[in-house]
């Protein structure tokens, strides 16, 4: 894993270079989106004022509801490579590298997952890494299609799919284990990782798309809960849309790596798409809300949850070792 360890080095050397390039990029985007978006402010303020808090709070458990199903998928994954990992530990594992993207220079992400992982006991960092990028992949694929199969329900949407339809078809080819496997497998060995990675069962990819699926649904509740919380009245039937609107968001998050944790770039992808189920300034009121749900429950999972669920694993791990 030399290469791997000379890329951290390099990227730890020009860390300033590369946040102030971060920052200059991320300027200029805010920039003209404040200008493109400078009559919808007004409003997008009046409507965060008069926000309904009941269902702010209800739309921040429905996303707490989406991460604590969320990482039960990356905990098959690993179980598929027999590699065990306890609830607490997957949990605080996803919140930590969650809570990374907020740091400028990308790779911060799977490294905190690895570093995480390996307090668990999971040492081996190529298969935490690879285990994230099926994650991220199947979960993409699932993402686009709910969006794919809500769209055609959903008049005034001022967006093609294609895109987003060849995107998905492409991540849908490299996570089939036949070409995920050697594909991660000849990059691993570039950077020094000799051993074979382990195969992952079509039964189990297919179970995790519907799975992923599924979480991205109740990510589309959240959404339904921020969006009726600044005024807005979708319709309950919009949920599988808004979920596959989140998930369109998470993708722009990822691909736009100058950008923290996606802040500016998801926001705006998202605000285009909500425009068909609400106003401009409701629109921008929920995914200003979206975003202070997003880490607040990250940080609240992870200070919480994690640290408690843990505890609590490990009392009962230690009152049934006399027993065992």
């Amino acid at each position: 894993m030399s290469r791997l360890s000379d890329i951290a080095t390099w990227t730890s050397r020009h860390r300033r270079l590369l946040g102030a390039v971060q920052l200059v990029l991320l300027a200029a985007f805010f920039i003209s989106l404040g200008w493109a978006l400078r009559h919808q402010l007004h409003s997008a303020a009046h409507d965060l004022e008069n926000a309904n808090l009941v269902l702010f709070a209800l739309g921040c458990a429905a996303l707490g509801g989406y991460y604590l199903v969320f990482c039960v998928g990356w905990m098959r994954i690993l179980a598929e490579w027999e590699i065990t990992l306890s609830y607490p530990d997957a949990l605080r594992a996803e919140m930590i590298s969650m809570l990374a993207k907020y740091i400028p220079g990308g790779i911060w992400t799977p490294a905190a997952r690895v570093v995480a992982a390996r307090r668990a006991g999971v040492t081996d960092a190529a298969l935490v890494t690879s285990s994230m990028l099926l994650e991220a992949g199947i979960s993409a694929v699932a993402g686009v299609i709910v969006f794919v199969v809500a769209l055609p329900f959903i008049d005034n949407v001022d967006m093609s799919p294609w895109p987003l339809v060849v995107f998905g078809a492409v991540l849908a080819v490299l996570v089939q284990p036949r070409v995920f496997r050697p594909l991660a497998g000849k990059v691993l060995r570039r950077l020094g990782y000799t051993k074979e990675l382990p195969d992952l069962r079509g039964r189990t990819l297919s179970g995790l798309l519907v799975f992923y699926a599924g979480t991205w649904v109740l990510g589309g509740l959240a959404l339904w809960l921020l969006l009726r919380s600044v005024g807005a009245h979708p319709e309950v039937s919009t949920i599988v849309f808004l979920g596959g609107t989140a998930a369109v968001g998470a993708i722009v998050a990822v691909l736009f790596v100058f950008a923290p944790s996606g802040l500016g770039p998801r926001e705006a992808s998202m605000y285009g798409l909500l425009l068909a189920v609400a106003t401009p300034g409701q629109a921008l009121g929920a995914v200003a809300l979206n975003r202070l749900a997003l880490t607040a429950v990250e940080v609240l999972l992870l200070l919480v949850g994690g640290l408690v669920l843990r505890t609590r694993h490990r009392r009962l791990d230690a009152a049934e070792a006399p027993s065992s």
